[in-house]
């Protein structure tokens, strides 16, 4: 695989893959409801000559290569978007009221022209890329979805690897980080507390029980599990990100809700922090004549990278990208003279790597100082379409040179 006449022919589909991703961008949907976005990839695969599989919920599959016998490597790319109104300044804006706010759009289009490529050279291929086209990453259910649906059989995959464009990031856009071996990426866990008092008229409290009391106490109690209860590297944060009490400033209600998330880099950690919510949260309210139920929703495990995979992709992306183009989360941090530092953003991709060898990438995709000044998840972000045709080179290369290195 000559790496790089595999880049001048991803530059030949730029403008495909890039009008690709403005008319993703423009359909933004979000979760499961993806019903646009899978047509669209599934007729674009089909024009390419792939027979698409739906695969749980929303999620589509299509195997290049299994011409010549060998391991299989998967490619993830996801689909779905956020549901927030887009501010940023772009030609192309969403019409959906929804916005490709973390930059699935790219992914899926970058994934697309991947597919172009694999198609062109699906001859070479020693053994069998599977394209993961994923839906509802953003509320950590489409991979596990996908893999309860059998997306890791039928060809029994082997190892995989997943793209992450990174808005805001001072670096030149198309460069690509590697994640080091181990955990680059937080397990998640999102909880709702939902705490029963007794409403009364608020000039008569002591006729009531005042859930909004309950719920004060408990915030600051659950801000002592990190402060008290957890040791100096147990890296973790706790969120309390929507409070619902009331409907008149002068009556006190008959229920509170919360809503927050868990982010820690260890399982253990995580099942320790998960209980003492409950029993804090269950305590407080007793003592105060009321009661908590804690509700713990869909979360994701630590994403976990594997050693090999990752010093195999560190050499890929120096062969495709040249000098200056590609680093490893620790040479980057070396450099800077500091420890290698991890991802803060969940990625149900962890999902994946749970279940075989796996690695992330991440993609610089514009600088601050070029207009590209707001991150992920911001209502202003903006992402740089210079970088589609070679991340779609990167995830071409990196499939078809492990399935070469490793026959």
């Amino acid at each position: 695989m000559n790496a790089e006449q595999l880049l001048k022919e991803a530059e030949a589909y730029r403008e495909k893959i890039v009008n690709n991703r403005h008319y993703l961008h423009r359909h933004a949907e979000v979760g499961f409801d993806l019903k646009e976005t899978v047509a669209f990839v599934k007729s674009e695969l089909e024009a390419m000559g792939y027979e698409p599989k739906e695969c749980g919920k929303a999620g589509l599959v299509v195997n290049a290569g299994g011409k010549k016998p060998g391991k299989v490597f998967l490619i993830r790319g996801d689909m779905d978007a956020l549901p927030m109104e887009e501010q940023a300044d772009v030609d192309f804006p969403s019409e959906t009221g929804k916005m490709h706010a973390c930059g699935h759009d790219m992914h899926a289009s970058m994934m697309l022209g991947a597919a172009r490529l694999l198609k062109d050279h699906e001859d070479e291929i020693e053994g069998t890329v599977k394209l993961m086209f994923q839906p509802a990453e953003e509320i950590f259910q489409g991979a596990h979805d996908m893999i309860e649906a059998g997306v890791l059989k039928n060809p029994d995959v082997d190892a995989a690897l997943m793209i992450h464009v990174m808005a805001g990031q001072p670096f030149p856009a198309g460069t690509v980080i590697v994640s080091d071996g181990g955990v680059s990426a937080p397990g998640a866990d999102f909880y709702k507390i939902r705490i029963q008092g007794k409403g009364c008229h608020g000039s008569m409290p002591n006729t009531g029980v005042d859930p909004v009391t309950i719920a004060a106490h408990i915030i600051t109690a659950l801000q002592e599990i990190h402060a008290r209860e957890l040791a100096l590297m147990d890296e973790a944060v706790l969120t309390i990100g929507m409070i619902h009490a009331g409907q008149a400033p002068n009556v006190i209600p008959d229920v509170v809700e919360m809503e927050g998330t868990i982010r820690t880099y260890d399982e253990e950690v995580r099942s320790f922090i998960k209980q003492r919510i409950e029993e804090i949260s269950q305590s407080i309210a007793s003592a105060f004549r009321g009661s908590a139920e804690v509700i713990f929703g869909k979360g994701c495990p630590v994403l976990e990278n594997n050693a090999e995979l990752s010093a195999c992709a560190a050499k890929y992306m120096a062969e495709l990208l040249g000098p200056g183009k590609s680093f490893t989360a620790g040479q980057l941090q070396a450099m800077a003279g500091g420890k290698a530092q991890k991802s803060a953003g969940s990625e149900d991709f962890a999902y994946v790597s749970q279940e075989v060898p796996a690695i992330m990438l991440a993609l610089a995709a514009g600088e601050p100082g070029k207009g590209y000044a707001y991150p992920q998840h911001h209502p202003k972000v903006k992402f740089d379409d210079a970088v589609l045709a070679p991340g779609s080179a990167v995830y071409a290369y990196a499939a078809m040179r492990w399935l070469e290195e490793h026959k």
